[in-house]
């Protein structure tokens, strides 16, 4: 097996100098994460310093550190254990001739990049390679970059974005063939003063690192899909449109219901046509799946491959994966895990599949506050209110400070039978979904990553409430 890393390699990437010869096979920066034969990079954060858990990660496995201060055992020393992170996620995407596709998005970008992976790792054998996770930042690019073998056929790698300029750095690291955005929609809102025109123009920077003749991939159903195309004409030898509107290069001409929720989709792809089913679940599902799509042919992967892989795709924990839990009390519920995060977009889209889907029990909603919407959150989370309603919910769980605006909006038109409570945390949460849930309850669970949904779904699914 070759190895990911030498020592010769990395501190030629980094500017470094080598203590000892050395290979390694995985790259990591948590020494938690630390595996056997691992590269270890000493990142200074805020808070915690990686120098301080060398030790462990040695003690771990790791076959060497990225270090900026020397330290028992082999190591790379550089002046800036940061900066040599981006430098061997530079190096690494220099030295292969590997596909790239970038994901970005307001919603969808995770699920997008799993498809993708499934999609093209099938077509080439084991050949493609992703960013793992949501790690899709400033540390986590890189970092997913210098994990790519040299041999990678397919890259895909998710950037995300929380200001303005952010993304412009990550592309120009990753360099994508072909970059997707996914949906537009007010995620990070209180962080941009010109509102969603702000956050159009910053997801639009995912163009800037496209490789000469590179491939934009826009939603063509999105209000702001002009200003899109203008930006992405800038930096793009083609520019693809998806969506359900007549106008769009990839677009849906039919779709129908499939078993267990998915959906079965007929495709127009410029001149040709396509059939394949979804096993996720909504109508985002189906957008995403073209867009997917579009990128599959823009990099040379095959397009019926593709739609195997989606049709075979299984929920993703935070983004849709589903549980069928075993009660305390007898019988068994289901639970819809959306814990991951939340913004008004996501959230109307799951309450919209959640209100259409035909069950035999009660429908169940515990939903979290959604975060970073400034000055509009009080107007967002009214809003919220009237998809619940519609959603047929007959109990309503709601967390955070913020969800106060959405419990008195629905305060205005609860039927007398639904009940509704208001929880601080995840745990009073949770208190209240033991209390009311029954055999054959659907339970859906969605909210900003903040609130911790997560742990009220992990308590469920291993009985531990």
């Amino acid at each position: 097996m070759t190895a990911l890393w030498t020592s010769a390699a990395i501190a030629e990437a980094t500017s470094g100098t080598a203590s000892a010869d050395f290979s390694a096979n995985g790259v990591a920066f948590d020494s938690r994460e630390i595996g056997p034969g691992d590269l270890f990079i000493a990142l200074k954060g805020e808070h915690s310093d990686g120098h301080l858990h060398v030790e462990q990660a040695f003690a771990a496995g790791a076959a060497g550190a990225i270090v900026s201060q020397p330290v028992a055992g082999p190591h790379i020393l550089v002046s800036d254990t940061a900066r040599a992170l981006d430098a061997l996620g530079k190096a690494s995407r220099s030295r292969t001739d590997a596909k790239i596709i970038g994901v970005t998005g307001s919603v969808g970008k995770t699920g997008t990049k799993e498809a993708l992976y499934a999609a093209l790792d099938r077509c080439s054998f084991g050949k493609a390679h992703r960013s793992v996770k949501s790690y899709n930042n400033h540390v986590g690019v890189p970092l997913s970059l210098s994990r790519m073998p040299q041999d990678t056929q397919y890259g895909i790698f998710e950037m995300g974005m929380n200001h303005a300029h952010e993304l412009s750095a990550l592309t120009r690291l990753v360099r994508p063939d072909a970059a997707i955005i996914t949906a537009i929609a007010p995620a990070h809102i209180g962080n941009f003063a010109n509102g969603e025109i702000g956050i159009v123009d910053a997801k639009a920077e995912i163009f800037e690192g496209l490789t000469p003749g590179g491939t934009a991939i826009i939603p063509h159903d999105s209000p702001h899909f002009q200003r899109l195309r203008k930006k992405a004409e800038r930096h793009a030898g083609e520019v693809i449109s998806f969506g359900f509107d007549a106008g769009a290069d990839v677009r849906a001409i039919d779709v129908v219901a499939a078993p267990r929720a998915g959906s079965l989709v007929t495709a127009k792809l410029g001149d040709r046509s396509l059939c394949f089913t979804i096993a996720e679940a909504g109508r985002h599902w189906v957008s995403n799946s073209l867009a997917i799509l579009a990128a599959v042919r823009a990099v040379g992967g095959d397009l019926a491959t593709a739609g195997l892989a989606l049709a075979e795709m299984s929920g993703i924990d935070g983004r849709g994966r589903r549980h069928l839990i075993t009660l305390k009390s007898g019988g068994k519920a289901t639970v819809i895990d959306e814990s991951y995060n939340a913004n008004p977009a996501s959230m109307k889209a799951t309450l919209q599949h959640f209100a259409a889907e035909k069950i035999a029990g009660r429908k169940i909603v515990l939903l979290g506050a959604m975060g970073e919407l400034g000055e509009q959150s009080a107007h967002y989370h009214s809003a919220l209110a009237e998809d619940i309603l519609q959603s047929g919910a007959e109990a309503i769980i709601l967390v955070g400070e913020d969800m106060t605006h959405t419990a008195a909006k629905l305060e205005q038109g609860l039927d007398r039978g639904v009940k509704m409570s208001h929880a601080s945390s995840a745990s009073e949460a949770l208190t209240e979904v033991a209390k009311l849930i029954s055999d054959g309850d659907s339970l859906l669970v969605k909210g900003s990553n903040y609130l911790g949904l997560s742990s009220a779904v992990s308590a469920l699914v291993s009985g531990e409430y």
